[in-house]
């Protein structure tokens, strides 16, 4: 979710506000996706790098992020919301992982959209933290190294039980991936848009959700074999 700091930034306003204003967004995204059928969302929300921003800022995130859970409790429980968290959530300060980890477990029976926030997440640490668990287990002889699959890696990591990514749209025109969900998003289809985070909206959703449906989704499959359904 790119492009607080610089909406702030842009109207002379303090970079929180321009946090303040993404929360909009969440909320106009959110409902969205679940009026149209998505299965699961996942929100960037705080990265590991994130956590070298100036002090304020990020102690205004955790503040934004504390009150975003309780404003949001209604709407989350009343359309049937899970909410799930991916990254390093011993990180966040107490306070944070006391209204996170009360959201996650009220909403745990809920059977419809997925709503994960990656929070102090990073792809490559999420990996790292996979191979370490997959170690203890060889180590215990309860895994036979041989015998590792794909499987094996995807049931550590944060995402496990959720599906991969179809769709990773990037707003304000990055170009990168940054360390985000790096194994999940092999297949996924990229979307770009110039638009700044805290101005997306449904319209821009729909946008993207064109595009997405106009790609070709051919797994390493050629468009012949597509077409005869291979």
């Amino acid at each position: 979710m790119d492009g607080n700091g610089r909406w702030a930034e842009s109207r002379g306003l303090p970079r929180i506000k321009g946090h303040e204003e993404g929360v909009h967004a969440v909320r106009a995204v959110t409902r969205a996706c679940r009026k149209q059928g998505v299965e699961a969302l996942t929100l960037y929300s705080f990265s590991t790098e994130n956590w070298r921003r100036p002090g304020d800022e990020v102690d205004g995130l955790m503040a934004l992020l504390v009150r975003f859970l309780a404003e949001e409790r209604e709407e989350i429980m009343d359309n049937g919301i899970r909410l799930t968290a991916s990254g390093e959530l011993s990180r966040l300060p107490e306070p944070v992982q006391q209204a996170l980890n009360y959201m996650i477990d009220l909403s745990a029976d809920h059977k419809g959209m997925v709503l994960n926030l990656a929070l102090s997440y990073g792809s490559r640490q999420e990996l790292v933290r996979a191979v370490q668990a997959l170690g203890r287990e060889v180590l215990a002889g309860t895994l036979d190294p041989e015998a590792i699959g794909e499987h094996d890696i995807e049931r550590h990591l944060d995402t496990a039980g959720l599906p991969d990514p179809d769709l990773v749209i990037r707003t304000s025109g990055e170009l990168r991936l940054s360390n985000f969900l790096l194994w999940q998003v092999a297949y996924a289809e990229l979307y770009i848009t110039d638009v700044l985070w805290p101005d997306f909206r449904e319209a821009d959703l729909d946008e993207a959700f064109g595009a997405f449906r106009g790609r070709k989704r051919r797994f390493g499959l050629t468009g012949a074999q597509l077409e005869a359904g291979q």
